[in-house]
């Protein structure tokens, strides 16, 4: 489980503190270690299947108490069908374990499961509910018919009326003939609703037994992962064991979402605890293809999940010394004036810095708002009109006032404002130009990251030319026609859209000195002057 590295890394200094794994750049030390895991997994033959169709591995290097440098591996989930593997570490709690509580209430589950597939197959079943909805269908077209010969009947007798030459006998005989066709009508219509209510009643049984089985399966399925849960007793450097019903009773929703704990980081770290080594750095890669709705890369590092993951690294990390959190200071770098490309007095258009907040996030980093508060103490409203991901640079617009505020932010809602966007992608763009429809959602478990979703995304529209191609990367101009979070950079990344990451871009693609993405024009009209503004400002690359 415990591996020497088969090359000399004597010449490469251990890093200073532990893996910040939200946002990182994998330590030298990692990339030796994951070649060498790839290196195994190109040789598994019998995996070639499975790993094609994707997943996350990851690495951790560990100091033993004899002060002797490893690495530990590990991947998420299962693989071709096992949890266990030697060259990899354990999970923290083997729920395959043949006799184990969690494989035999599964097969009681999956018992419950085969009784309804067999309830909702039966052809006894199927044939009640055809029946029903042929019964209810043709009730509907006689009563249909009925009514409109009712309608005819009574047309027919007040035509008759309206002669104005009918004795009393035969004016009793239309009242006998209207009271008679209703009578008829309501036995007909007694007569669909018994047979209807029969076929209901004998349904009804069936169907009873099914949302009772399902009932059933519910409050087991429950049960069983609540008792799940419970078994993965999470250690941290200090030694202290929370459970994940622990850990995640903290967080806004409490219960543990599916899959946590299985993920490769608090697998190696859980591993390190146990044998008393000290872990030094980590990393996760990818290996294989991309998954339907997200974005994921061959080969390229991720930082860890924040559903699933970010609590449980919480709790496990404490005692270790990390990193912080590269993003935060990143923007704690930021400008500390206003970089003004275009002014009046009703508005301001400022070139935003890489790195940067637009408006003011959870940890408190400088953003632009704070920044233009600062410089327009009298200004009222929100000012922000729109935003820019904190990684993207380029123009924002910025309203002196709540009028102004209001105006700028119809014109992005009715879409008459155009941006242009220039960006450089790791990769080559066949095409010179063309347009991705790709709607997105938040991916649940592991924000802020987009995915495509065609069943709960929002459309997401992006035309793009390209403007250069060189042997390392295209240069491409975006212009949006929606603003989605992350559009262009999932636009660009995922394998249905450009497959050609933005360089930088460590959500999508790879981590570089910076995202090289820039909002470089804004076309709007005036609020004040009805005037046409375009305001460009060249990217710095």
């Amino acid at each position: 489980m415990l591996h020497r590295f088969t090359t000399s890394i004597s010449d490469i200094p251990l890093p200073e503190r532990f893996t910040y794994p939200f946002c990182y750049t994998p330590h030298p030390l990692c990339v030796i270690a994951a070649e060498e895991v790839q290196n195994y997994l190109s040789k598994q033959s019998d995996w070639q299947e499975e790993l094609s169709q994707g997943k996350m591995f990851g690495v951790l290097i560990v100091q033993t108490e004899d002060g002797s440098i490893g690495y530990l591996a590990a991947f998420s989930g299962i693989l071709v069908g096992k949890n266990i593997h030697p060259y990899f570490v354990p999970p923290v709690y083997d729920l395959l374990q043949p006799q184990g509580f969690f494989k035999i209430e599964e097969e009681n589950i999956s018992a419950i499961n085969r009784r309804i597939r067999r309830l909702e197959e039966d052809k006894i079943y199927i044939d009640l509910l055809s029946d029903l909805t042929q019964t209810t269908q043709s009730a509907q077209d006689a009563l249909s018919i009925a009514k409109i010969q009712l309608k005819e009947a009574k047309e027919k007798r007040e035509l008759l009326r309206k002669t104005g030459q009918l004795n009393a006998k035969e004016e009793a005989d239309l009242i006998r003939e209207s009271q008679f066709q209703k009578a008829e009508y309501k036995r007909l219509e007694r007569s669909w609703k018994d047979k209807i209510a029969s076929l209901q009643v004998e349904a009804g049984n069936w169907k009873k037994q099914i949302q009772e089985l399902k009932a059933e399966r519910k409050v087991r399925s429950a049960a069983l992962q609540q008792q799940l849960f419970e078994q993965f007793r999470m250690l941290n450097y200090r030694g202290e064991v929370k459970t994940l019903c622990d850990i995640f009773g903290q967080t806004v929703h409490k219960t543990p979402p599916a899959g946590a704990g299985e993920c490769a980081a608090p697998k190696l770290l859980q591993q390190a605890y146990l044998h008393h080594w000290k872990p030094i750095a980590m990393a996760e890669f990818w290996w294989g293809n991309s998954p339907k709705n997200e974005v994921r890369h061959h080969g390229y590092y991720y930082p860890a999940c924040k559903g699933k993951c970010e609590p449980i690294l919480r709790h496990m990390l404490q005692g270790l010394e990390v990193e912080a959190n590269p993003m935060q200071q990143e923007a704690e770098r930021g400008n500390e004036k206003l970089n003004i490309v275009y002014e009046d007095q009703w508005l301001l258009i400022i070139n935003k810095p890489a790195g940067m907040l637009s408006v003011p996030g959870k940890e408190g980093q400088t953003s632009i708002y704070d920044l233009a508060r600062k410089a327009y103490p009298e200004a009222d409203g929100p000012m922000i009109v729109h935003r820019l991901d904190m990684a993207t640079s380029g123009l924002l617009i910025i309203a002196k006032d709540k009028k102004m505020h209001q105006h700028l932010q119809a014109q992005f809602k009715n879409r008459s404002i155009r941006k242009k966007y220039i960006a450089l992608l790791d990769g080559l763009v066949p095409e010179d130009e063309g347009t991705i429809e790709l709607p997105l959602c938040p991916n649940p478990l592991d924000r802020p990251r987009q995915m495509v979703n065609t069943q709960y995304g929002k459309p997401a529209i992006t035309y793009y030319q390209v403007l250069e191609r060189t042997d390392k990367y295209t240069r491409i101009a975006f212009y949006p026609h929606t603003g989605r979070t992350h559009q262009l950079r999932v636009h660009a990344a995922h394998p249905s859209g450009l497959h050609c990451p933005i360089i930088g871009d460590e959500l999508y693609g790879k981590k570089d000195k910076r995202l090289y993405l820039h909002a470089e024009s804004i076309e709007f009209t005036h609020p004040v002057n009805g005037q046409s503004m375009c305001i460009t400002k060249k990217a710095d690359f």
